[in-house]
């Protein structure tokens, strides 16, 4: 992986830590102006590892930096950030 996706992984690893910091109810609550909501976090995420999703549907949190997405196209990734770290994405 070179530098770039690194660091943008690691910009979006923060994005997704800040929205669990917030909890839950950002994923129900209506998206004010200005804020990115966490599916968009999760579509970036997916495209950047390379895999077929298209754009997330839904992402339900499962645990502390831990999310379930649904793409549009039917997949299924759990979005994690491991002990040391990184961003992992496993299909489903």
């Amino acid at each position: 992986m070179n530098r770039i996706a690194r660091v943008r992984i690691r910009g979006i690893a923060l994005v997704v830590a800040a929205a669990a910091l917030h909890g839950g109810p950002l994923l129900a609550a209506e998206n004010p102006a200005g804020d990115i909501p966490v599916t968009a976090d999760m579509t970036a995420v997916i495209a950047l590892q390379g895999l077929p999703c298209g754009q997330v549907v839904s992402a339900s949190q499962q645990g502390t930096d831990d999310y379930l997405a649904t793409c549009q196209d039917g997949n299924r990734y759990r979005v994690y950030v491991n002990a040391d770290g990184r961003v992992v994405v496993e299909k489903k």
